[in-house]
C-alpha cells in the first residue's frame, strides 16, 4: 500500500494504491475508491546526453609495472612514534644487520630502540641526538 499526495488545479487529492496486478490497479481517491486500467506509454527519452565510449584496449606488457633489480636499493627508516631521539648507535657508513636497534628514542617517558628491518650500509643518518621527530619522518637511510 503506498500513499501519495497530488496537487492538481490547486486542489490537492490525498491518493492510496491498494493493489496492483498487472495492468489493474485498486486506488483510493479522497475516500473514494477506483479501480483502473493501466495503459503502457511509449518510452520516454531522456533528454541528458549519455557517453558513449569504447572499451580501452591494452597492448601486450600494458599496465604492469615491472621492477628491475639493483644492486644498491636504498630502505628508509621511518619514526615509529612522535618523540625526541636520546641516542644514536651508528654512523654513516657503518653496517647494520636485520634487527640490530641503530636507535633509542624516546617517546611518553619511555626509552623505545628503533630497529632495522633490513641489512645494508648507513648511507645518511638524517637526526641527531636531542631532536624531536613525528611518525614517519626519515630516520636514516640504509642502502
Amino acid at each position: 500500500m503506498k500513499k501519495y499526495s497530488f496537487i492538481i488545479n490547486a486542489q490537492k487529492y490525498d491518493v492510496q494504491i491498494n493493489k496492483f496486478e498487472d495492468n489493474i490497479a485498486d486506488i483510493e481517491v479522497n475516500g473514494t475508491e477506483y479501480r483502473l486500467e493501466v495503459q503502457t506509454q511509449t518510452k520516454v527519452v531522456s533528454k541528458t546526453p549519455t557517453l558513449v565510449r569504447k572499451a580501452v584496449e591494452m597492448k601486450p606488457g600494458e599496465g604492469t609495472i615491472q621492477k628491475t633489480a639493483s644492486s644498491s636499493e636504498k630502505y628508509v627508516l621511518k619514526s615509529p612514534l612522535p618523540g625526541s631521539i636520546f641516542k644514536l648507535l651508528v654512523n654513516t657508513g657503518d653496517t647494520v644487520t636485520k634487527g640490530q636497534t641503530v636507535i633509542i628514542m624516546e617517546a611518553m617517558k619511555m626509552e623505545n630502540n628503533i630497529q632495522t628491518e633490513k641489512s645494508g650500509v648507513v648511507k645518511e643518518v638524517k637526526v641527531k641526538v636531542g631532536d624531536a621527530v613525528l611518525q614517519n619522518d626519515i630516520l636514516i637511510v640504509i642502502e
